[in-house]
């Protein structure tokens, strides 16, 4: 695959679940195969279900809310490929965690075969309707290509300024 290659030829270290099925599973062995460290970071249930690629290390956390907390402490930026549920909840988590101003770290979309066109048109009209800042929009790094989404999330982006809580609306009131 494509992204694992290209993160090892520039010397990064891969971060993700720790599984050896579907579209990380295959990231992690072409970062390998191109000569790449690769961390896997997996919860005790999900270890003892799986079969396992030979990472350069395998981190066993106790449970999801640990591996996503090592994994968002290890990771210098977070990329979003084309996956399902987890994916997604994992995207909108350090995405909004970046909102607020928990972390620094780019968030990026590699869009595949038009994969996130129907998500990004979604997320275009929640900012239209004045749910999400088009600042924190554009903040969302999207590319076609590996290599162009890995330029841009090394680029030297300042933090965002923390999205604060608005206490003078009423309770009817839009953003």
């Amino acid at each position: 695959m494509a992204m694992g290659s290209a993160i090892a030829r520039r010397g990064l270290k891969l971060v993700y679940g720790g599984g050896n099925i579907g579209t990380m599973g295959i990231l992690a062995r072409a970062a390998l195969e191109e000569g790449g460290k690769v961390t896997g970071v997996i919860p005790r249930k999900l270890y003892e279900l799986v079969d396992h690629v030979e990472l350069t290390e395998l981190v066993i956390a106790s449970d999801m809310h640990e591996r996503k907390a090592r994994m968002a402490e290890a990771a210098d930026a977070f990329i979003a490929m084309p996956g399902g549920i987890g994916t997604l909840e994992e995207l909108f988590e350090v995405w909004a965690w970046r909102q607020i101003g928990y972390h620094a770290k780019p968030v990026g979309l590699l869009e595949v075969a038009g994969f996130y066109g129907p998500l990004l048109s979604f997320l275009g009209k929640v900012s239209e309707e004045g749910f999400l800042k088009p600042v924190h929009l554009e903040d969302l790094i999207v590319e076609n290509e590996p290599d162009s989404l890995l330029d841009r999330l090394m680029e030297d982006r300042p933090a965002l300024e923390p999205k604060l809580p608005e206490r003078h609306r009423s309770h009817g009131d839009r953003p």
